[in-house]
């Protein structure tokens, strides 16, 4: 007798499952699928990840940010000289030493570095850059060369190394990301249990419909096929899950009020996340819209008071909770912004540009060379440090996973966090 469910409902590829993980409802994202027997009997013999084990939050900040106004080189003649129109004057930045100070926006990340909790590293980007949005953010997430095409993320790389699986009754995600869909770093060869969150704004009704879908699919009986039933149970958990999720989220009681922005309710939901003691090690949320080719006086700085103002809530809720001491957060970009401004009073794709780290075990300051200035118009800067190398010191000082196998080579540590990790 045939299933009354029709098996059209089941995804049938990645691809298609994937896809329901990207239209809202927090759906476990499998690297690969496999019969719940293989699945079973592959992790059988995988610890849990521990509860108390150090956390990486990942801040992606969409669309190439502005790296020389948001870290400005106030005594360069060169950088004035270069944006004549969109250059900070020197009196209004926010100083962090006798050369360079934050975009006046970042009253709050000026004050995480006073108190040595912030971490600027400087003129971060890759040999032989790309300009697309696409390809730059792969290379950025898959910690590939420009000239090579990996299926794998970073971090999924990171758990494949770490986290080889969980024991069959251990459902707890151990990568979560508030964003529309799964991010590239996520993906690893091996199948890892992940969760999605749409953020706060997002489409509530289709949420709503993927919901209910997904609990037909795990109530309906199926027929005796092992891959049916895999995908079943899958989306069982998935229900579970994301009640746990939503209850932990809906409990949480936050120091202070966070900001009003969605990105400070995205980092909200993840203190609270982080304070039920799941064992996730990796979150990844999102902030866009830098991709400022016109007017982009007024936008990099409404979206660089959000950033700022996100960033300091979330840690000072951490240490009010006295969790920080697990929680290290880190920014990246696609890529900077060129020196030179444009006919629009805004810039065009360039290449390197800054990045922050914070956390209590940062050591504050900048770290890194400033880039050199003196160049042409539309040339563009070259980078000083590859973002591989910040990556490598998060995975050896912070994670405690070495990083030559997940990131394919060595690169060189920087002298940013103070905790002990692989060296």
């Amino acid at each position: 007798m045939s299933s009354p469910l029709s098996t059209a409902l089941l995804p049938s590829t990645r691809r298609e499952f994937l896809n329901y993980s990207s239209r809202g409802i927090g759906l476990l994202a499998f690297s690969q699928f496999a019969p719940s027997f293989l699945v079973q009997s592959a992790q059988a013999q995988s610890p849990a990840p521990e509860k108390d084990r150090r956390i990486l939050v990942l801040v992606q900040l969409a669309g190439g940010n502005d790296g020389l106004n948001t870290l400005v080189p106030f005594e360069d003649a060169n950088y004035y000289r270069l944006r004549p129109v969109i250059g900070l004057p020197k009196d209004k930045v926010l100083k962090v030493s006798d050369t360079h100070g934050l975009h006046p926006s970042m009253t709050a990340m000026q004050n995480l570095l006073k108190d040595g909790k912030l971490g600027i590293v400087q003129n971060v980007g890759y040999p032989n850059p790309n300009r697309s949005h696409f390809r730059s953010t792969e290379i950025w997430e898959t910690a590939s060369a420009s000239s090579e095409f990996t299926s794998t993320g970073w971090v999924g790389r990171y758990l494949d190394n770490v986290c080889s699986g969980a024991p069959a009754d251990q459902h707890d995600p151990v990568a979560i990301h508030i964003t529309s869909g799964l991010p590239p770093s996520l993906v690893g060869e091996q199948s890892h249990p992940s969760f999605g969150l749409l953020p706060n704004g997002a489409n509530r009704r289709e949420t709503e419909e993927t919901r209910n879908l997904l609990e037909s699919i795990a109530t309906a009986p199926l027929a005796a096929d092992d891959s049916a039933s895999f995908l079943k149970h899958t989306f069982m958990d998935t229900l579970v899950t994301e009640k746990r999720v939503q209850k932990f989220i809906g409990d949480y009681k936050p120091d202070k009020p966070y900001p009003g922005s969605t990105f400070a309710a995205s980092l909200r939901n993840v203190a609270a996340l982080i304070a039920a003691g799941l064992p996730t090690r990796v979150y990844f949320v999102s902030l866009s819209g830098f991709d400022t080719h016109s007017n982009q006086l007024g936008q990099q700085a409404n979206l660089l008071t959000v950033l700022s103002e996100g960033l300091a809530a979330f840690q000072h809720d951490l240490e009010a909770h006295k969790l920080d001491g697990q929680v290290t957060t880190a920014t990246f970009s696609e890529f900077g912004r060129r020196p030179s401004e444009n006919e629009s009073r805004g810039t065009d794709h360039g290449t390197a540009a800054p990045l922050f780290v914070m956390g209590s075990s940062v050591k504050a300051g900048l770290h890194g060379t400033p880039p050199t200035l003196d160049l042409a118009r539309n040339q563009d800067l070259t980078y000083t440090t590859d973002f591989r190398s910040v990556y490598a010191t998060l995975l050896d000082r912070w994670m405690g996973c070495p990083s030559e196998p997940v990131l394919g080579g060595n690169f060189a540590r920087l002298d940013l966090l103070a905790g002990a990790g692989v060296t």
